[in-house]
């Protein structure tokens, strides 16, 4: 009999177990997506439930090209850091991948996430680390939620997306959402009951509503709420507006947005509002903020206001400077540099949270604030041939980080210090590292826990312009 052959692709130690198989496993380590590492037969496995040093029993869910993915069902020998009571146990949620974790491990753990990134390039080992600076709140501390809605009015489904795959969890009372989101996801989903809603099938096409967004204000306890629809239908949204806001009367904005693509955009174009209010108000600090359906806010208040007040400490301004803040969403960070700078000007891409930014500044009578909207490698172009000098520019740019060019025209700037807000340990490293090779030493990272329960952690790092001697003169005596 002739003996089965394997590609080029798979080594004999890379067979895949099947779908639903069951395993004991030891495993050893989280990976950076919150998943501890185990293998079988020498093919690695990412599994979900379980802290690094456990041994569990898990049962096999998908099989990616170079790794499998398993699911906990019990736990064999378990970790000193494992909680005896975890806050949650939906079983396959992976939404929150340390919440069985004790806090200090959590913290623990991500500064070691952050060490191992920057310990990767030579150029930044002189810069110091400091302790995570732990989240007001490590439950219910989210004030926003994005949540995929499926199954049948009868039996509404409302939570998020199992990983690797289409099916749907219904996350019922979530620990680390703020109570009034679970309110409001509990009341939306009886109103589908009664309004016999229909729900939108991304396998038919058929149905209409297919997302709940859901934001809070902490600080006037207040809820916005957008019903995704799959086409513009105002009576069954008008009579669910209507339901939720006799059951949660902290609902002042209600929206529907139509969003007929059959992508994983959860926003469509064109937002329909249900009531007059169209804003939500939020304060950090002494800032106050008005919050669109699109506009960009961080999801924990109390850690924002930690990494924003950072941000202010280490610019030391003194009123004489200017500040440029790159990737400046509704203007926050612009917004709380404004009272000790000379000006500031932020800029940003999407034009609705520019629009948003330039509302708080009036809402907040700042008038040394001006926002831009547009590419940002072409603004820092125009400011560069215009002979623009800076003294701070603050980089806050989405997960996946800079573009070179960016770091490039920043640093041609020639700004005192640069200060880098990032959500990715390992884009952060690999800017800071580029910007070392323009004259830029990174000198202190301060990480903030920003999303406790999750593998995510948000840093604040400080960077000096390294100047020869005769240049650093000269850049005193322009101060």
């Amino acid at each position: 009999m002739k003996k089965a052959t394997r590609t080029s692709m798979e080594s004999p130690l890379q067979s895949k177990p099947a779908i639903g198989q069951l395993f004991t496993l030891a495993t050893t380590s989280f990976n950076e997506e919150g998943y501890t590492l185990s293998s079988i037969e020498g093919r690695p496995v990412l599994v979900n439930g379980a802290l690094p040093g456990e041994l569990v029993r898990a049962r096999v869910t998908h099989n990616g090209r170079r790794e499998t993915y398993a699911t906990t069902l019990k736990i064999l020998r378990r970790a000193p850091e494992r909680l005896t009571s975890p806050p949650c146990s939906i079983a396959g949620c992976d939404g929150c991948p340390l919440i069985a974790m004790n806090y200090s491990g959590q913290l623990a753990w991500k500064r070691k996430l952050v060490d191992q990134a920057i310990s990767r390039h030579g150029a930044l080992q002189s810069a110091v680390l400091h302790e995570v600076i732990p989240s007001p709140q490590q439950l219910h501390y989210r004030n926003a939620a994005k949540l995929v809605v499926a199954g049948k009015f009868a039996a509404p489904i409302i939570g998020i997306y199992r990983k690797n795959s289409h099916e749907a969890i219904d996350i019922g009372t979530c620990p680390l959402h703020h109570p009034l989101i679970n309110r409001i996801v509990a009341a939306v989903r009886e109103g589908i009951r009664k309004g016999k809603v229909p729900i939108f099938s991304p396998r038919t096409g058929s149905g209409l509503l297919r997302y709940l967004v859901v934001r809070v204000s902490e600080t006037e306890n207040r809820a916005m709420v957008v019903f995704v629809t799959a086409q513009r239908s105002f009576n069954e949204m008008h009579h669910l507006g209507k339901f939720l806001q006799t059951e949660v009367p902290e609902v002042e904005v209600l929206v529907q947005n139509v969003n007929n693509s059959t992508g994983n955009v959860i926003l469509g174009e064109k937002d329909h509002f249900l009531t007059r209010k169209r804003f939500l108000h939020e304060k950090l600090g002494n800032v106050r903020l008005a919050i669109s359906p699109r506009s960009f806010f961080q999801v924990n208040g109390g850690g924002a206001r930690i990494l924003y007040e950072k941000v202010r400490e280490w610019a030391r301004l003194t009123g004489r400077e200017r500040a440029l803040d790159l990737y400046c969403g509704i203007g926050g960070i612009s917004l709380f540099l404004s009272g000790n700078a000379k000006d500031v000007l932020g800029i940003e891409v999407v034009e609705a949270a520019v629009a948003d930014a330039e509302k708080n500044a009036r809402l907040n009578d700042i008038l040394n604030c001006r926002f831009e909207a547009g590419d940002v490698v072409h603004l820092l172009e125009e400011l560069k041939s215009e002979g623009e000098m800076v003294d701070l520019i603050v980089l806050n740019p989405p997960r996946k980080g800079c573009d070179e060019q960016v770091l490039k025209d920043a640093a041609a700037l020639g700004p005192v210090k640069i200060i880098y807000v990032s959500c990715s340990p390992q884009t952060l490293a690999r800017d800071l590292a580029l910007l070392a090779g323009l004259g830029y030493r990174t000198t202190e990272i301060q990480p903030v826990d920003m999303f406790p329960q999750t593998p995510h952690v948000e840093n604040v790092a400080l960077l000096v312009r390294d100047l020869p001697e005769m240049n650093r003169q000269k850049s005193r005596s322009a101060l």
